[in-house]
């Protein structure tokens, strides 16, 4: 593990990602124009902390540490770019099931974010990378456009 956190945090494409989230944020903010109460977590620290902190770990594990560790092994090798064949599966995987519970300009949102997570677990070859960007992913989202 403190291999791995030495490549991520050395790694400036990491921080490209989270960069990223933050454009994504003002984008989004210059778009919908929500009204957030920047205290509400404090308020409700449960509604906030299982889908920033919770979720995330959760489903990087699944997602990433198992399911696209078993398509990695299971199915041919091809790539797109720097995207790998259990990425993209992965990611599709990901996002289809969050078509259960979400708007579906919101589920179909999750996609690029998934191969964001994808790209790390594999480029980090661990789970640290993709763990810590889905909870800053998640919480930003979560405490600027929820309350």
């Amino acid at each position: 593990m403190n291999g791995e956190a030495t490549r991520y945090w050395k790694d400036p494409l990491f921080f490209a990602a989270i960069g990223a989230a933050l454009l994504y944020w003002v984008l989004l903010f210059a778009l919908t124009q929500p009204q957030p109460d920047p205290g509400w977590p404090l308020r409700d620290p449960l509604r906030f902390l299982y889908p920033a902190l919770f979720y995330p770990v959760v489903e990087e594990l699944v997602f990433r540490g198992m399911i696209q560790d078993f398509v990695r092994r299971r199915l041919p090798a091809w790539r797109i770019g720097p995207l790998s064949h259990a990425n993209i599966l992965t990611s599709l995987l990901f996002t289809a099931l969050h078509f259960i519970n979400h708007p579906p300009l919101w589920a179909a949102a999750v996609f690029v974010p998934s191969l964001l997570f994808g790209f790390f677990r594999e480029r980090s070859a661990g789970l640290a990378a993709p763990i810590l960007l889905h909870v800053f992913y998640n919480s930003g989202y979560i405490w600027l456009f929820t309350h």
